[in-house]
């Protein structure tokens, strides 16, 4: 008898997967929040030395050296022992080589230009497109945050017809736009002043820190409208 293969999954039960998946899909709407789940929701203690470790080499040795090559060559070098550790230890080494990329190709862009600002044109590029996309969810009446939280409730759609889950969705959506705005405001002018110093502390305090803090707001709007899961 021929094998039977499993179904793939469609566009959209893809989507809801990769979401369940990623940090903040750990967590639960409606749960008291803690600081372990906090933390394991932004990758757990080795994640968070993942994301900081890199940005801080760059600061460490561009102060040092003021040369843009070692500088941007030390949180490649950082990026890439955490991949090698993960597969030595057979772990996930997916968000570590994504790693990799971004920051090698970060140190591509400075390399070209000899300018070290531009070691941090693609954390603009993301951040504005963030804004832009949510944004656009909220003109469309789709906030984001909503849209996520609908996936992590199984009620994808359901919750746009619940005025107070609606208006919480929206303000947190809100918040991220704030987020993201923020940091274009502040690291922008930086960057056009050629200051990579202080940009690259300064995406460092409004890296994980402020995305963190904005992780546990979030968590506490949606608890307000949902239920705390009872055990079964």
């Amino acid at each position: 008898m021929a094998e039977k293969h499993d179904k793939p999954l469609s566009l959209s039960e893809s989507i809801a997967a990769a979401i369940r998946g990623a940090g903040i899909g750990h967590v639960t709407p409606g749960e008291a929040p803690t600081a372990r789940a906090l933390v394991g929701a932004i990758g757990g203690v080795r994640g968070l030395i993942e994301s900081i470790l890199p940005g801080l080499g760059f600061l460490i040795v561009y102060t040092i050296s003021q040369q843009i090559l070692p500088s941007v060559l030390a949180p490649l070098a950082v990026a890439l022992s955490f991949v090698v550790i993960r597969i030595a230890t057979k772990s996930s080494a997916t968000s570590a080589i994504a790693g990799v990329l971004g920051i090698g190709l970060s140190a591509v862009l400075a390399l070209i230009t000899g300018r070290a600002q531009d070691n941090f044109v693609l954390g603009f590029v993301i951040n504005g497109t963030s804004v832009v996309v949510l944004l656009t969810s909220l003109a469309v009446r789709w906030p984001l945050i909503g849209a996520i939280v609908g996936v992590l409730t199984s009620e994808p759609t359901e919750w746009r017809d619940d005025t107070a889950k609606f208006r919480v969705m929206s303000v947190a959506t809100i918040l991220w736009v704030a987020l993201f705005g923020a940091r274009l405001a502040v690291e922008l002018p930086l960057y056009f002043a050629g200051q990579a110093q202080w940009l690259a502390g300064t995406k460092l305090i409004m890296g994980v820190p402020l995305y963190a803090g904005m992780l546990w707001v979030t968590w506490l709007l949606v608890r307000t409208v949902y239920a705390r899961p009872q055990p079964e």
